[in-house]
């Protein structure tokens, strides 16, 4: 028996937020999907994530919560992580660091853990995602499928790292760069992966922003607030196919939902 879990790229914002809500439940239907898996490091005005946030995301369908380089952006939320069971950070976070780096995720149709890494290179300082996704498998009970979100910069980080874990993991997704890549596959080892599941927000935007302070700072070098865009959005992620006995991957099939713009 085949099962179906949805992986969905960086939600920025109210944008966002709102496409989520409105799309996820007939994406869910429209696929059969057992799980969702959602990226949420922008879903606070583009910049981290809070408590209330989480459950909102999780009321609109998300059963496991990722996140990435903006995990502390909201200054109150690295006291309060701990409230959220089905939310991790990045597992190559240093020592000591709240939360937690994977967790197990338990369905009324399947059960499977859920890794974040975050990306060393043209990245902020982190721990080797190498070695902590090593460590962390050491840790994970062995029966279930593995479904990691590499949220880094460089391609070639995100596609070497799938390449280390080709079969020991179902996926490795990238996320971070907003940008939907076209090379979704199932490696020789039955792992699903693609570089980037792309962005979940405002896609009329410059990878979510509002394109004129983006423009004003590549004219001039002066910093500016990078507020988060309106206009229509765009849901994008990736759906897939895996067997639960085998923990293989037998497809993996990009997915776009894009509103058009008025």
């Amino acid at each position: 028996m085949y099962m179906k879990i949805l992986m969905i790229g960086d939600v920025v914002g109210s944008p966002g937020r709102r496409i989520l809500k409105e799309q996820l439940p007939r994406i869910r239907r429209e696929f059969g999907v057992a799980a969702v898996v959602v990226n949420a490091e922008n879903a606070a005005a583009g910049s981290g994530i809070t408590v209330a946030l989480a459950q909102e995301i999780t009321a609109a369908g998300a059963d496991a919560i990722t996140l990435g380089d903006h995990t502390w952006s909201q200054k109150e939320f690295a006291p309060t992580i701990g409230q959220l069971t089905n939310t991790v950070r990045p597992a190559n976070y240093p020592l000591g660091a709240p939360g937690k780096g994977w967790a197990l995720i338990t369905t009324p149709i399947c059960r499977f853990a859920v890794l974040n890494l975050v990306g060393r290179t043209f990245m902020n300082p982190a721990d080797c995602p190498f070695r902590a996704a090593d460590a962390a498998l050491n840790e994970m009970p062995k029966d279930v499928p593995v479904f990691v979100d590499f949220h880094a910069e460089a391609t070639s980080e995100k596609i070497t790292l799938a390449h280390y874990l080709d079969g020991r993991v179902t996926a490795v997704v990238g996320t971070h760069t907003h940008v939907q890549t076209s090379d979704a596959l199932v490696l020789p080892g039955g792992t699903a992966f693609q570089t980037d599941l792309g962005m979940t927000g405002p896609w009329y935007s410059s990878i979510g922003r509002e394109f004129a302070p983006v423009q004003q700072k590549f004219l001039t070098g002066v910093p500016a607030r990078f507020s988060v865009a309106e206009g229509p959005a765009t849901l994008e992620g990736a759906v897939i196919t895996f067997d639960p006995a085998t923990k293989k991957a037998s497809a993996i099939e990009a997915y776009r939902y894009r509103e058009p713009l008025a």
